[in-house]
């Protein structure tokens, strides 16, 4: 009898901690396992913010994947996905075909414009290592220009942030810290640079507890970010954005705009045929995609509905992380004729939300509310678990974060 095809689909976390759970569920006789990635590694997108800023250099954000996958159980295919065609159960890649009996899609997520003129074109997001490392130079640049022109642009020096969720409060945190490093090597003043966070609602981090999204902007504020809430942007161009607050617009002199007000699933998933709202396929209890009973979803491109709240859980890596679980034993038990398939149930441990080295922000286990120091140490020991369970002590040793008290 012939050994399954399983191909597992982007090396994020809940794609990689499916192939690193199912090489431990599973003997090499009983199945072919294939993960594919355009990266040779893996990148921790809960550290990318701090890339972008410049206060982490990329390399500590990549893990090979070689360091956590073993090559003798996974055969790992470095390619770009192009289509799904899950009536033919094959995989376009950009240079070749896969055949799968059983598929994992994890191709994480995209950023979502809403049709605002000009954001594709001028804006930077914070997606992965390369646009980080992009927003990272774009910012030197900025202040070198500065003060390489004969006449002082301001916009040269104004940071706009567009969305005040969790992405754009941490970016925020990063750059306050990154600022004064930057002033000092282009012998600018400090007062001079603006740092501008837009947001619709009328406070950031819609969703978490109130009281700690108002810490969060008080610490801010007091590190020099200026919160424009209760504000739509309207347009982004390449040298201001425009934005509209109680019916008025206006604008505002920028050379550097960061949108981190909306993401969505994958958009292979969209043009592939499965059941989708944004590129997220709304997943059975077991992760399988409706109608396709050798198809799971993971990550980004899984929506899971809150049946308490009628809402969707966030895509967030803690959840990708669980949803691996639940898949690698499901997939484990298609392969081995179980007919009993488990279901998923978030367990939702809490949310921490840096502000910078020594700030952070916390709410675990909605019992116990967080803020400074202690969110920060959580938000290490967070980091650090997820190296552990992913590679084991000696990533842990070579990524972790261990700068307690910095």
């Amino acid at each position: 009898m012939k050994k399954p095809d399983i191909v597992i689909l982007g090396a994020g976390y809940g794609g990689l901690m499916t192939a690193v759970k199912l090489q431990k569920k599973l003997h090499v006789n009983e199945a072919t396992i294939t993960l594919v990635n355009k990266y040779d590694y893996h990148y921790q997108t809960t550290w990318l913010h701090e890339n972008a800023a410049g206060t982490l250099h990329h390399d500590r954000t990549r893990i090979p994947i070689r360091d956590v996958v073993n090559m003798d159980k996974i055969q790992f295919v470095l390619d770009t996905v192009e289509s799904i065609k899950p009536e033919k159960k094959k995989i376009k890649l950009e240079n070749g075909e896969l055949q799968y009996d059983i598929l994992v899609i994890g191709l994480g997520f995209e950023a979502e414009t809403f049709g605002i003129p000009g954001l594709a074109e001028y804006a930077f997001t914070i997606e992965d290592i390369n646009s980080a490392r992009l927003i990272r130079e774009h910012l030197a640049y900025n202040f070198a220009m500065y003060q390489h022109e004969d006449g002082k642009n301001l916009g040269r020096l104004n940071i706009v942030i567009g969305g005040g969720g969790f992405t754009g409060v941490e970016f925020l945190g990063e750059l306050v810290n990154r600022i004064p490093e930057l002033c000092e090597e282009y012998d600018i003043n400090k007062s001079m640079v603006r740092v501008i966070n837009i947001e619709g609602e009328a406070s950031v981090l819609p969703g978490f507890d109130p009281q700690l999204a108002q810490y969060a902007m008080n610490s801010l504020q007091s590190r020099g970010v200026e919160f424009i809430t209760g504000a739509m942007l309207k347009a982004c161009k390449p040298d201001r954005i425009v934005f509209e607050k109680d019916g008025k617009e206006e604008e505002i002199p920028t050379y550097t705009t960061v949108w981190a007000a909306g993401v969505r699933g994958n958009s292979i998933v969209e043009k592939s045929g499965f059941e989708h709202s944004l590129g997220k396929i709304e997943v059975d209890r077991d992760m399988r995609a409706p109608g396709h009973k050798d198809v799971f979803a993971v990550g980004d491109c899984a929506l899971i509905m809150n049946d308490k709240t009628g809402k969707p859980y966030p895509s967030t890596a803690q959840i990708a992380i669980q949803q691996s679980g639940t898949v690698a034993n499901n997939i484990k038990a298609l392969v081995q004729n179980d007919e009993e398939l488990e279901s998923f149930e978030p367990n939702l441990l809490g949310t921490v939300a840096s502000l910078g080295h020594n700030d952070a922000i916390g709410d675990i286990l909605n019992k116990w509310k967080l803020s400074g120091w202690k969110a920060v140490m959580m938000k290490k020991i967070i980091d650090n678990r997820y190296l552990l369970k992913l590679g084991g002590p000696g990533l842990l040793m070579r990524k972790g974060k261990f700068n307690i008290f910095y």
